[in-house]
């Protein structure tokens, strides 16, 4: 066991009321946004530059006292529960950004900027950063736990969008992991060994990004089908033939009818498949008239157009809000969301268990998917305090991963291992590949010290 004090009563000297050991606070920061208990950690520092974060890490790795790095708190899988106490090393105070070079399509940001605040730093000047995962997560944590979202199909996740880090080590040494250049064949990949580490190797302070510039057009469309399948059917249609669509989501009819509801839209009640295209206005237009020959042949309604800026935002702010529309269905119920990722021949029979196991089940729950990369989402809304509940859903979580593995998928398409997904972590990886991650994660942090009981599962 560790000894806080001297850690502590330093970070307190140091950076007065910007450590804290408030309950209140120490809570807040020891969960995330589902059905996860919280873990408290002992205390919170909100950290505002690198050499304040190198600072922290050298005081508690003097102590041996665990470190989670904290951002916009809006993970999903527990990856800032306290399992073992420590410090929560909050990084939101860490929110300028640092550069960005229009000619080389790339900016830097420091680890707590939100990806909401960089795209409107960006607007002016003709740019965006795609990677989009719904909440306004910051960029650090995005990195992290290797973030995807809606506009993955055309742009690609963290992984294909970080170009360096910088990262604190475990011991308060500072590294940066790559130089700005779109290649090199210098060296281990190092950044890729820390996007999606879920800061159990490092923390990220600054992260170097690619930029793209905001389309000449853009348009978006709602399109409804006869049953789920059919819709699963159409987006692999059409990621097979090869159109370059931005987006494209499916919404399973229930889901529709909760957000209906809860963002006071009137789309139709039936199982729908949200696409976005982006392009030159004849590029948009040949995309258009692709998309609308393939869904054709699965039963597709005709195309509803959301044709200004402002019906395109609310349209994506919608699907944005659905898991908080599945939670309103039921009052009072915590969110636990399912995160398989399987290949794209295989989402249409992914989706129909997913479909078959809920109803079966008679849960509180909607089906939504990226369904362009084979990335889709079972939405529970849980009573936290009923144990067989919660075990009838852990049943179908495991039915889905099992699932997913077995046909050449994951457990995870975006959210992370965290605390919540480390059973798993051998039956899609094997022993010896389990062994090679508590190798790398032994050398680079020997007293396993960032962020315990993540990613890896118990000896």
């Amino acid at each position: 066991m560790y000894d806080q004090s001297a850690a502590f009563a330093a970070l307190a000297a140091r950076y007065g009321t910007r450590f804290s050991r408030s309950q209140a606070l120490r809570e807040q920061h020891g969960g995330g946004e589902t059905h996860h208990a919280i873990v408290a950690p002992d205390a919170v520092f909100f950290a505002e530059t690198t050499g304040e974060v190198a600072d922290a890490v050298k005081l508690c790795a003097a102590e041996g006292m665990p470190i989670i790095a904290f951002g916009a708190g809006t993970s999903l899988e527990g990856h800032l529960v306290a399992s073992r106490g420590g410090l929560s090393l909050d990084l939101t105070h860490m929110n300028k950004v640092l550069r960005v070079s229009p000619e080389d399509l790339d900016c830097t940001v420091e680890a707590g900027v939100t990806r909401e605040a960089l795209n409107a730093y960006l607007r002016d000047q003709g740019l965006f950063f795609p990677v989009d995962p719904g909440a306004n997560a910051t960029l650090g944590g995005m990195a992290a736990t290797r973030a995807s979202g809606t506009n993955a199909v055309r742009y690609g996740t963290m992984r294909d969008n970080v170009l360096s880090l910088t990262v604190v080590l475990a011991n308060g040494e500072v590294i940066r992991t790559s130089s700005r250049a779109r290649k090199s064949a210098a060296g281990y990949d190092l950044t890729r060994l820390f996007v999606g580490s879920e800061g159990t190797l490092g923390i990220i302070t600054e992260v170097t990004l690619r930029l793209h510039g905001i389309p000449e057009a853009t348009a978006a469309a709602i399109c409804r089908f006869p049953d789920l399948v059919s819709a699963a059917q159409a987006a692999i249609a059409v990621i097979q033939y090869g159109v370059p669509i931005a987006r494209v989501e499916l919404m399973e009819k229930r889901l529709v009818d909760y957000t209906n509801a809860y963002s006071r839209l009137d789309l139709g009640s039936a199982d729908t498949l949200l696409f976005e295209f982006h392009g030159s206005e004849k590029g948009v237009a040949e995309q258009v008239e692709t998309v609308c020959g393939i869904v054709a042949d699965f039963g597709a309604a005709e195309f509803s157009w959301a044709t200004t800026p402002e019906e395109r935002s609310r349209l994506w702010k919608a699907r944005h809000d659905a898991f908080y529309a599945v939670l309103a269905a039921r009052p009072g119920a915590k969110g636990w969301a399912t995160d398989i990722c399987v290949p794209i021949s295989e989402l249409a029979g992914s989706v129909a268990l997913a479909r078959d196991l809920v109803e079966t089940a008679g849960a509180t729950a909607a089906i939504l998917g990226h369904v362009g990369d084979g990335n889709f989402h079972v939405m529970f809304a849980v009573d936290p305090d009923d144990p067989a509940e919660l075990s009838r859903v852990r049943a179908i979580n495991a039915d889905l991963i099992h699932h997913a593995i077995a046909v050449g998928g994951t457990s995870t398409g975006e959210h992370g291992i965290g605390a919540g997904k480390v059973d798993y972590m051998r039956e899609e990886f094997g022993d010896a590949a389990i062994a090679l991650m508590r190798v790398l994660k032994s050398a680079i942090d020997p007293q396993g010290i960032l962020n315990p009981d993540k990613i890896l599962p118990p000896t």
